[in-house]
């Protein structure tokens, strides 16, 4: 795994990504959690929006003599800008994902088709093996960009850069630009997840 050193959280060439801290209002005063909302409220009405089912992957050089792939499966992805082209995550904090991508910018996005339903629960399992195992037989090319796995069959694949680190609450938001895309496969459905389901349309 990291050391971590600032000198570790940029490409060679590049800022480091900075850290905005946005649970808090002008002073500093920490926002409370709405009143009234239970844990088991909130997640039963958040699943009820449709998400695409996305493969967040990145290389860890330091992690063994040739390094570790790293996956999370995720569904709060999304585009957030055109120019410059950025994409944003939401990863848990102090998660294994979270940990690499604080010091590793480079990370990779394999968005999922409709028959990678396996794909998605096994990265996404909890007390799953190592990371190691879970790669062992799905098929991927290393990103040229990233040096991170591109999942094959994947609906598109995307290469970026971190650019900033937004904490929210109990997750950290990764903003990044996108370096590379690709849409390998156009004739397939996206893999979706509702109601705390993975699902496929139609």
């Amino acid at each position: 795994m990291f050391t971590k050193s600032p000198a570790d959280a940029a490409a060679p060439g590049t800022a480091a990504p900075s850290t905005v801290a946005l649970a808090s209002v002008p002073g500093g005063t920490p926002i409370p959690h709405s009143v009234g909302v239970s844990d088991d409220e909130f997640r039963a009405a958040l699943s009820r929006l449709a998400a695409g089912v996305v493969l967040i992957t990145a290389h860890d050089p330091e992690d063994g003599p040739q390094g570790e792939d790293v996956g999370m499966t995720a569904t709060a992805f999304l585009s957030v800008s055109l120019d410059p082209p950025l994409v944003m995550v939401s990863v848990r904090n102090d998660s294994r994902m979270d940990d690499l991508l604080e010091l590793q910018p480079l990370w990779a996005v394999s968005v999922l088709s409709g028959h990678q339903r396996q794909i998605a629960g096994r990265f996404a399992m909890k007390g799953r093996i190592s990371d190691r195992l879970l790669f062992a037989d799905i098929p991927f090319v290393r990103g040229e960009a990233s040096g991170a796995p591109l999942i094959g069959g994947a609906l598109a694949t995307l290469e970026c850069r971190t650019e900033q680190r937004v904490v929210a609450g109990d997750h950290t938001l990764v903003i990044a630009r996108v370096l590379t895309s690709s849409v390998p496969v156009e004739d397939d459905e996206p893999l979706t997840y509702f109601r705390g389901k993975y699902r496929q349309l139609g």
